[in-house]
């Protein structure tokens, strides 16, 4: 089985290294990754300039570019063959609800499922976790189910992970998206020179977290799991839409 991985986290993180080697026994692993942090990258594509690639000593590929060109450029170009499988991560840091809109971690899988790829995207649910090897146990045990079946189409997966040890996961749990409250408002700051800038404000709380989300779930000890879709078509309104132009 050939798997390729990725992140936004950049190609020296260290969820990165562990799921490398989580992996390695399983799979022939081919690792390429920004060369710099791109969380909130989502699924921009670099259109005006080249890209280089370079290889890191410990034999990771990095791109000067963002997370989708990384799996864009792997997939339709620079490996020999195609992988089996796409899996970016792990995240430090959850990708639930809203988060996945902005998501350079889920942008990564999603150009994958988009090549025609099985892909998994690989979030802690905390923030600095201390359980990387939990993540990438979880993430060997759901390719070793995929490497069982392939008859399954491709899918593309969110999966957010607790920062507990493997023994306190209470479970699996496949779930909805939540929804975050707005987010917080942006931070005006002076620089040495007297000039103004902004820091974009912090992400919202959870607002819908209730039982059968992402939230919920991690809240609660269990990893989640969301099948995710790429038709932002908003069904409900095609009718009504329609009545209203037609008037």
């Amino acid at each position: 089985m050939r798997i390729l991985l990725s992140n936004d986290d950049g190609y020296f993180a260290p969820g990165l290294a562990a799921l490398a080697k989580a992996l390695a026994p399983l799979a022939d692993i081919t690792v390429v990754a920004p060369e710099r942090n791109c969380s909130g990258a989502s699924n921009s594509l670099t259109l005006d300039r080249p890209l280089s690639v370079h290889t890191a000593p410990n034999g990771f590929r990095y791109v000067n570019g963002t997370p989708t060109d990384c799996v864009h450029l792997a997939v339709t170009g620079l490996l020999d063959e195609l992988p089996d499988m796409v899996i970016s991560g792990i995240n430090d840091g959850a990708n639930m609800g809203d988060d996945t809109i902005y998501s350079g971690t889920v942008a990564a899988a999603m150009e994958g499922y988009l090549l025609g790829l099985p892909s998994l995207a690989v979030s802690m649910a905390q923030s600095r976790p201390q359980h990387f090897e939990t993540a990438a146990r979880v993430v060997v045990e759901m390719v070793e189910r995929f490497r069982g079946n392939t008859s399954l189409p491709p899918m593309l997966l969110n999966i957010n992970v607790p920062d507990l040890p493997y023994e306190q996961i209470k479970g699996r749990k496949v779930v909805r998206l939540g929804k975050r409250h707005k987010a917080e408002p942006a931070v005006k700051s002076m620089t040495p020179r007297n000039e103004v800038v902004y820091w974009v404000g912090a992400a919202g709380s959870a607002q819908d977290a209730g039982e059968g989300t992402d939230f919920h779930a991690t809240e609660n000890g269990m990893v989640s799991i969301t099948p995710l879709q790429i038709d932002l078509t908003q069904h409900a309104q095609l009718d009504a839409l329609n009545r209203w132009i037609e008037r």
